[in-house]
């Protein structure tokens, strides 16, 4: 990246991020108003202390006694007016950071339900919560914090200066040289700490990766006894963590401790040079004492900016993340002018259809397959052979690379994608479950139903009988991804999920394969009703449950290899009669 494209990423990133402030701008000018004011106060105490000190407590007792009173009053004003400013700061200024934090979180997530399977494929979901989370929070802290620390530290280190120059313009002098070759050290220091925290914020991502990845197969690691195992993975994961953090706090020592140098040398500079400038009669004792006060709140600032650094870096590492992901355009989107779907019949047709996934060879190598409407067609052939992805083409879960796919004459890639999805209904042999009760996972198939509706789907799924006849009926929790069921009782959950849904098509991918006899046989029913009257694609592995299939496709090698009913597959004796025989272990002879 050339400096040129540098400097636009980087002005691009902070117009990205002062948009957030937009909604919320009354609120920001307020918190400035406040903030300037407090640096106001805090740069008025030393010239009011050093007017009282040459001006009314040099006038005699009477006179300072009879004062007292007004300038005690002026002075407890002053100090409430900094204690309402705090507050607002404090207050409603966090208050505006945590509204940004929860707007970039909202959109961070909606971009997320844009993506595509592709993207989830490719990206690790410990990170992109930890983008959601970790990320977001730093940001939210730097949004408040900084804009107001930067306008007070700013003020009150010009302000400090103009005045430490109208009382002594050589001392004055000798302490911006100091501060300029100290700063020059620190913006140095500064560019390395950059590049070290926007590592930590990755390595962070990947101890969240590792975690998620664990725990989410916790029964997988207890089954095989791999404790140990996921302990070394995790502790690579944090050890790189703990490195990535030790160089932080290695770059932010030397940061900080630059800024130490710059307090020492300056209040070196003000006795020693000071000391010479009275010894000179170019300076007063009193005059001093003024720029000691001033120097203090010259370098208090300073020292606050300098501690605001890691909440910057860390800010810019994660908005940087965050506009990776809400600047990347979703690989499948509407086509401009997309109408959403009119289906009358169901006909789905694929012609000629390419497809790889990413950086594969080609899974689909021209498929073409007519499929009828109202019939069920059930695709079968060898593991890798296409049949999954042939199904998820069909909602645009993917895009097809070359050909098409058309539903009653219109291509899938120029209508609405929502309405595609709702014209097509999927039942998975993994089903997922939200961590709800059993009402909300098959009101998820229409938010909107009604909860007679809800009840009249899980009659059609066979489940509305046991479902009465628990303790809490419809609002018995199903754990976290259904834990508290069993195999069956998910699927057909997710079958009246389906009925409520209501769909145009289905799609049956392995629905039953993961069961036991008994709970396919009450699946397969409920399945029946539900593919009655709809275009239904069924993948199975097992030949006995697409049988009564009014075809059957054989896919290989990304393409129909052949099709037919199950009588003609058998007596053609092609690739379906090899796989029947070798699933039943029986002559052809005896299969008729």
């Amino acid at each position: 990246m050339t400096p040129h494209t540098q400097m636009q990423h980087k002005q691009s990133l902070l117009r990205a991020f002062l948009s957030y402030y937009k909604p919320h701008i009354w609120l920001f000018i307020l918190d400035t108003v406040c903030a300037i004011v407090q640096a106001a106060v805090d740069l008025a105490f030393p010239i009011i202390l050093r007017e009282l000190t040459s001006g009314l407590f040099a006038e005699g007792k009477e006179a300072i006694v009879a004062n007292l009173a007004l300038v005690a009053t002026w002075l407890i004003a002053m100090y409430i007016v900094r204690y309402i400013c705090k507050y607002f700061i404090s207050a409603w200024g966090h208050i505006m950071g945590a509204r940004m934090e929860s707007e970039m979180r909202a959109d961070l997530f909606d971009q997320y339900e844009r993506f595509s399977f592709s993207y989830f494929d490719e990206h690790n979901t410990g990170d992109l919560m930890s983008r959601l989370v970790s990320d977001l929070f730093d940001i939210s802290e730097a949004a408040h914090h900084l804009p107001e620390a930067i306008i007070v530290c700013l003020l009150q280190v010009s302000g400090s200066f103009i005045i430490m120059f109208a009382i002594n313009w050589q001392l004055a002098s000798a302490m911006a040289l100091t501060t300029l070759v100290v700063g020059i050290y620190m913006a140095h220091a500064n560019r390395k700490m950059e590049r070290v925290f926007s590592e930590n914020r990755e390595r962070i991502s990947g101890v969240n990766s590792q975690v998620e990845d664990s725990l989410g197969g916790a029964r997988v690691v207890k089954s095989f006894a791999n404790e140990d195992l996921e302990r070394a993975k995790f502790g690579r994961a944090n050890n790189a963590y703990l490195d990535s953090k030790e160089g932080m706090y290695h770059a932010l020592g030397m940061y900080q401790g630059a800024a130490t140098l710059l307090t020492g040398a300056l209040y070196t500079i003000i006795i020693v040079f000071g000391g010479f400038l009275i010894a000179q009669g170019y300076m007063s004792p009193l005059d001093l004492a003024t720029y000691a006060l001033y120097v203090s709140l010259f370098t208090t600032p300073l020292q606050t900016l300098i501690d605001f650094t890691e909440m910057f870096q860390k800010a810019v590492a994660g908005f940087r993340r965050f506009q990776e992901i809400v600047g990347t355009p979703p690989d499948i989107q509407n086509a401009p002018g997309a109408k959403p779907i009119s289906v009358s019949k169901g006909h789905v047709v694929y012609e000629d259809v390419y497809f790889a996934y990413e950086d594969n060879e080609a899974v689909l190598s021209g498929l073409s397959l007519d499929i009828a409407p109202g019939h069920t067609y059930a695709l079968v052939g060898p593991s890798g052979g296409g049949k999954s992805t042939t199904c998820q083409l069909l909602p645009r879960f993917y895009d097809v690379d070359a050909g098409s796919i058309r539903i009653d004459g219109q291509d899938i890639r120029t209508v609405d994608v929502d309405s595609l999805h709702k014209a097509i209904g999927i039942v998975q042999q993994d089903v997922y479950l939200f961590n709800g009760t059993i009402e909300e996972n098959i009101a998820y198939g229409r938010p909107n139903a009604t909860f007679e509706e809800i009840c009249e789907a899980a009659k059609k799924a066979n489940i509305a009988q046991w479902i009465e006849e628990l303790p809490q009926g419809y609002q018995t929790p199903v754990g976290e991804r259904g834990g508290h069921l069993s195999g069956g009782q998910k699927q057909r959950i997710a079958i009246a999920r389906v009925f409520l849904k209501n769909p145009h098509i289905l799609i049956l991918d392995e629905a039953t394969s993961a069961l036991d006899n008994e709970s396919e046989k009450a699946v397969q029913e409920s399945l029946a009703r539900l593919s009655k009257g709809r275009t239904t694609i069924v993948i199975a592995h097992r030949l006995s449950t697409i049988k009564d299939a009014d075809v059957i496709v054989t896919i290989a090698n990304g393409r129909v290899a052949e099709q037919g009913t199950h009588e003609e597959l058998l007596a053609r004796g092609g690739t379906y009669a090899h796989y029947y025989e070798m699933q039943f272990g029986q002559s052809l002879e005896g299969a008729h």
